[in-house]
């Protein structure tokens, strides 16, 4: 069986911080590619952080979040991480872990954890 169980979520105020972390289990995790989504009331879902297998090759962000998020992942520990830095109040939204595998069409999702920027 395979689970994404994401935690780490919370309430936070504008400016502050937040780790969501999503641990794997059931797939081989290297062979995935991880990413965060994200979907507000109303809003569709949409892509905050990307990360592959590759070791050479770089994140992908979101314009909106770049240069406050920071996506890794720890292959040893079948988790990845987001650190979330300077929130502002549009970043609240549910926040979702998904599974990606590089070479063939298989995914899965997290059931997601609830980031909140307010005062």
């Amino acid at each position: 069986q395979v689970t994404l169980v994401e935690s780490g979520g919370g309430l936070v105020q504008p400016g502050g911080s937040l780790r969501l972390s999503c641990e794997a289990s059931g797939i081989i995790f290297s062979h995935y590619r991880m990413d965060w989504y994200r979907q507000a009331p109303g809003n569709e879902r949409e892509l905050v952080a990307s990360i592959s297998i590759y070791s050479g090759g770089a994140p992908n962000y979101a314009d909106s979040v770049k240069g406050r998020f920071t996506i890794s992942r720890d292959n040893a520990k079948n988790t990845v991480y987001l650190q979330m830095n300077s929130l502002k109040p549009e970043d609240t939204a549910v926040y979702y872990c998904h599974a990606d595998h590089e070479l063939v069409s298989l995914d899965y999702w997290g059931q997601g954890t609830q980031v909140t920027v307010s005062s």
